[in-house]
């Protein structure tokens, strides 16, 4: 499922929270330099950003409040959270990615705890191994 693959940054398709839920733009940061950047220097995202490898984050620099997931080797959600800028997230043991998304829109696209998400894109075709279950 989430073992074993090679992630390079960039454009990554599109997220979803289940087999029928609303296709989320998504790009990925792979490399210590993207991770280090995420989303520092702008004003917004539109779509959400995976962090991989990642157990924490924080929001200084940052311009805007996000949310973040955790997700773990599986692409399921341990836990969520919204940060203001300025804070330091608590490091998550289980956590191997880590998906940001400007405040609010995680909700909307049904991500909670215990979701299991799905990524495809034209280079991935099923992501996440096939299609997420709540």
């Amino acid at each position: 499922m989430g073992r074993g693959r090679r992630w390079t940054d960039g454009e990554g398709g599109v997220l979803r929270a289940s087999a029928d839920g609303v296709p989320v733009p998504l790009e990925i940061a792979a490399s210590y330099r993207a991770r280090t950047r995420g989303l520092l220097g702008r004003d917004g995202i539109a779509g959400a950003l995976l962090l991989t490898p990642a157990g924490s984050v924080h929001t200084f620099g940052m311009r805007f409040a996000i949310d973040v997931a955790y997700l773990d080797r599986d692409l399921r959600v341990i836990a969520l959270t919204t940060m203001a800028p300025g804070r330091l997230g608590l490091p998550r043991l289980r956590s191997r990615h880590v998906l940001e998304a400007e405040a609010g829109a995680m909700a909307g696209w049904g991500i909670r705890a215990g979701v299991r998400v799905s990524m495809a894109g034209p280079s991935h075709p099923a992501l996440g191994g096939g299609p997420a279950r709540r």
